[in-house]
């Protein structure tokens, strides 16, 4: 599967972030996050692994018990099933890649 940038899509997460899937296979799912300076991504957990990639901004990750500063170009992966959260410091977006797929992102 191919998919070209597509400046529409973004779906409301919460107040200040929006998410877009980009593609998705059977086996993994890549999605867009756009986060706005002050939001606050609360805590959450889901049996997805999650591999995300800050590709600009600055936030604050808890994943679990550890919290981690994060600037463009840092990345992380959180287990299924781990408590995780972010405070957004600075406008930012990143991409994540959820294994196995979250149907719940799935266009459509």
């Amino acid at each position: 599967m191919f998919a070209q940038k597509q400046d529409s899509g973004h779906i409301p997460v919460t107040e200040g972030i929006t998410r877009k899937t980009l593609v998705h296979g059977e086996h993994t799912l890549m999605t867009e996050f756009v986060l706005r300076k002050g939001a606050l991504l609360p805590a959450h957990r889901h049996p997805q692994e999650q591999t995300g990639y800050l590709v600009s901004g600055h936030m604050f990750l808890n994943i679990g018990d550890d919290v981690h500063e994060v600037r463009p170009g840092d990345s992380w992966i959180i287990p299924g099933n781990v408590e995780h959260r972010a405070t957004i410091v600075a406008d930012s977006v990143a991409v994540e890649v959820f294994s196995p797929v979250r149907e719940d992102y799935l266009p459509g």
